[in-house]
């Protein structure tokens, strides 16, 4: 039998490691989130019905995404525990399963885009150029989705493995040629028709296609620690059910953002419409500081969930003590920057005047939660990668909505609009104190007991 030799991720020094697996993923996120309000800035420029349009479809693009990093998630955390205790067949399968997975996904959304898109968009606005607009940039978004689904599944996949360069590549190709194609495709340059807000989705498809394409190829040829073989798979349900058992409290996790704007915008929109920017406005800039950390607990992952199933103790602890460290260093200076520079953050948006005076405060208010937002993120990646997701889930639902939304009410009735501003540090406060009290109870049943292995 063929000698398994060890992973990387458990035997390279800690710290080295993390940060070598960490930067591709931080630098990608960034470029994500320079992606998001580039486009924005774009497509602003058709006409404000185009950027109300756009705006409306974000909690359909958010439960897509939901989704596919969800499942990722869970392939990535599944992935890595089976590396980490030698089960190569198991490793593998898992990977085969989540290219399923993603294509029953890509359906699904085909679907809701086919049927229910008109009905979706008609529960929101009556004025028939917004309403168009909806559909256009909708039909294709998902209809088209499964470049989307399918880079998504085949990134965490990879990054399963320990390799972080392969996702970057992934992330690049298709956040590069979308920025290129938007212009082009929107406006009608280099000979291109001018098609509005749906050149703006044909640009984004046509960037996660690419994606998906380049990621297969990376998966199928270039990965040496996975070798999957599409032709002999089996469906085994034990082997979604672990999947999901990560990735479902996940998928829940990342479509309470959806929630949470909706909600809050239902606040503000009593205040302004330019309260109601503010916070769309916020929700860009914040990516600037939340990615990067994104970023760093995607390289952290599949290093605890590797050295979990390896029962390395002590190699988990390091890895996650400097990952909070880095990450409440993020986080700090992202705080300062936000109370030393709103007024320039907010002009990079045009704002007006009122946007200024309700906005100002606002950034320097919601900025006080970094901090505490970076212990809850990284916390909850622990839970993530021993295959606890509901205590993630739990973590998650405190702080973007079981607290935060009666908060802001409460709060806006008491105190106007600035209200709806201190809701965001109060609930990253308790939601922090409760993320340390489960990781306590998770590290004493599950990881204190750990043996360390014989050296």
């Amino acid at each position: 039998m063929e000698q398994i030799q060890e992973n990387k991720m458990g035997i390279h020094p800690v710290g080295p490691l993390l940060i070598s697996m960490a930067l591709p993923a931080m630098f990608s996120m960034l470029i994500q989130a320079l992606y998001n309000i580039v486009d924005s800035i774009f497509v602003a420029k058709v006409g404000e019905e185009a950027l109300t349009a756009v705006s409306l479809a974000f909690p359909l693009q958010t439960m897509l995404i939901a989704v596919g990093v969800g499942t990722g998630v869970g392939l990535n955390s599944l992935i890595s525990r089976r590396l980490g205790e030698k089960n190569q067949q198991a490793a593998e399968s898992a990977a085969e399963h989540g290219i399923l997975l993603g294509l029953i996904s890509w359906a699904a959304f085909a679907l809701f885009g086919v049927f229910f898109t008109q009905s979706f968009y008609r529960m929101f606005t009556d004025n028939p150029l917004v309403f168009q607009y909806s559909c256009d940039y909708t039909y294709v978004v998902l209809i088209f989705s499964f470049g989307a689904m399918m880079d998504m599944c085949l990134e965490k996949i990879i990054q399963g493995t320990g390799n972080m360069i392969y996702p970057m590549i992934i992330q690049l190709v298709g956040a590069v040629i979308n920025i290129i194609l938007d212009p082009i495709m929107i406006f009608g340059l280099l000979g291109c028709p001018a098609m509005g807000v749906r050149g703006a989705a044909i640009a984004t498809v046509t960037g996660q296609i690419i994606s998906m394409i380049v990621g297969l190829f990376l998966l199928l040829v270039k990965t040496k620690e996975l070798h999957l073989s599409l032709k002999s798979f089996r469906f085994n349900r034990s082997t979604v059910g672990a999947i999901y058992a990560v990735g479902f409290p996940s998928i829940i996790m990342q479509s309470i953002s959806a929630v949470l704007t909706v909600f809050l915008n239902g606040i503000l929109i009593a205040f302004s419409d330019a309260a109601v920017s503010v916070l769309g406005v916020y929700f860009k800039l914040q990516s600037f500081v939340f990615m990067p950390v994104f970023g760093l607990t995607q390289g952290l992952m599949p290093i605890l969930g590797y050295n979990y199933g390896a029962r390395k103790k002590k190699r988990m602890m390091d890895a996650f003590r400097l990952s909070l460290w880095i990450a409440l260093g993020i986080m700090v200076v992202g705080t300062v920057l936000f109370w030393i520079f709103p007024q320039q953050l907010l002009g990079m948006f045009s704002a007006t005047e009122e946007m200024y005076r309700i906005g100002i405060p606002a950034l320097r208010s919601i900025s006080l939660c970094f901090a505490m937002a970076a212990v809850g993120i990284v916390v909850s990646n622990v839970f993530q990668a021993i295959g606890n997701g509901v205590y993630s889930l739990i973590i998650s639902l405190l702080r973007q909505l079981i607290l935060i939304l009666p908060i802001a009410y409460l709060l806006s009735r008491l105190m106007g609009v600035t209200g709806v501003w201190y809701a965001f540090p109060i609930a990253e406060g308790v939601s922090m104190i409760a993320s340390l009290v489960l990781f306590a109870v998770c590290y004493t049943a599950k990881i204190k007991p750990m043996p360390e292995p014989e050296s």
